[in-house]
């Protein structure tokens, strides 16, 4: 049972970040000048950078994630003591993705340059002992895990298209994982303060960040936030466990990872499959999303925010509910969830296949 001192002590912790999270955005927003801005028309390698929106804004959403990321640990770190090489193994992945992706939003770096940061995080991740444990065979878990920190990675950088989208879905999975905490009664775990941390981080960031925004994340948000999500996937949904620490069925597992993270992969997947249809690279950007689609749909683009906070709210219920309300797993409870993520990919691909409005460009630009 979580103690009075130790509840208003989380709760200054969570008021006390958003508040930092806004002065340190506002502070970057005030004297923003050239670093990680998007739609300017001009790079390193003279390639012009597209989002949705047709204005220039600045980029500093992921310093202040990784600002504030940092704080959270150090705080984490001296309350509960519980460092030890798996955090630290994660504390050195995520902060490498920050650097790729910093370096990208400075240096527009070459894309097999950020593939090959993006396999060295999930090779530190593999090696300090966080990885998905879900096969008898460890080198299809190893295989398994390399393919899911780069395919977040990826994915998150992707989804972040449109004002608003990926900070809303990221706070509901960081969401997700405290009140699983809450649930559980873990609130010594070194992870509630730094998913606490981060969902103050990610709200405070999106005051700037939501339609109209006024500041974009950047690839130092996005590849930070990828990593940090994978490996949050990773340890309490891929390896989820029962209270008295019994794995929980393999099933289980998978639909309860897949759930939560359903937004990012349906518009992954959808992007993947519509581009190799086309004979396009998949690893090329456009305005082919899930996301646009909506907008093509007749959505404001606070109403497509919208529509993904309500999905991911879903998802986060129904995710939880999945880990600890089902005292039973049989075959019934697998089509059920099974449904919800065929039914919510099936919608958006199908948005995806509908023709869009001819006063759209058919704008291909390299996937940032």
């Amino acid at each position: 049972m979580l103690k009075i001192n130790e509840l208003l002590f989380y709760i200054s912790f969570f008021i006390i970040l958003i508040g930092f999270s806004a002065l340190i955005n506002g502070l970057f927003l005030k004297f923003a000048k050239t670093l990680g801005m998007r739609n300017s028309g001009s790079s390193n390698n003279d390639e012009t950078i597209i989002r949705w929106g047709s204005t220039s804004k600045p980029a500093f959403g992921g310093i202040s994630f990784y600002i504030l990321f940092l704080f959270s640990f150090i705080v984490a770190a001296f309350k509960h003591n519980l460092i030890d090489t798996q955090v630290l193994g994660i504390l050195i992945s995520v902060s490498l993705g920050f650097m790729i992706g910093l370096a990208d939003d400075a240096y527009n770096t070459k894309p097999l340059l950020k593939f090959l940061g993006q396999v060295t995080c999930a090779v530190v991740l593999v090696a300090t002992k966080t990885k998905i444990n879900l096969f008898e065979n460890d080198m299809v878990n190893i295989a398994l895990t390399i393919f899911w920190v780069i395919g977040m990675m990826n994915s998150v950088n992707m989804l972040d298209n449109m004002d608003g989208i990926t900070t809303s879905v990221s706070i509901f999975v960081f969401l997700t994982t405290l009140l699983l905490f809450v649930v559980k009664g873990d609130f010594n775990n070194i992870f509630f303060i730094i998913c606490l941390g981060q969902v103050a981080a990610l709200m405070g960031f999106l005051y700037f960040n939501w339609n109209p925004s006024r500041m974009y994340m950047g690839d130092s948000g996005s590849q930070f936030l990828g990593v940090l999500l994978a490996a949050v996937g990773i340890l309490f949904f891929w390896n989820a466990e029962q209270s008295n620490g019994v794995s929980l069925e393999f099933s289980r597992k998978i639909l309860a990872a897949v759930t939560v993270f359903i937004l990012p992969i349906v518009d992954t997947t959808s992007v993947t499959i519509n581009r190799l249809l086309k004979k396009q690279s998949p690893f090329v950007g456009g305005r082919d999303h899930t996301t646009h689609h909506l907008s093509y749909a007749g959505f404001s683009d606070r109403e497509v925010a919208i529509v993904f906070c309500a999905i991911a709210a879903i998802s986060m219920f129904l995710s939880i509910y999945i880990l600890r309300y089902i005292e039973i797993w049989n075959n019934q409870a697998i089509v059920l969830f099974s449904s919800y993520c065929i039914v919510i990919f099936s919608i958006l691909y199908y948005l995806t296949r509908i023709k869009r409005p001819q006063k759209v460009s058919e704008v291909v630009i390299e996937e940032k």
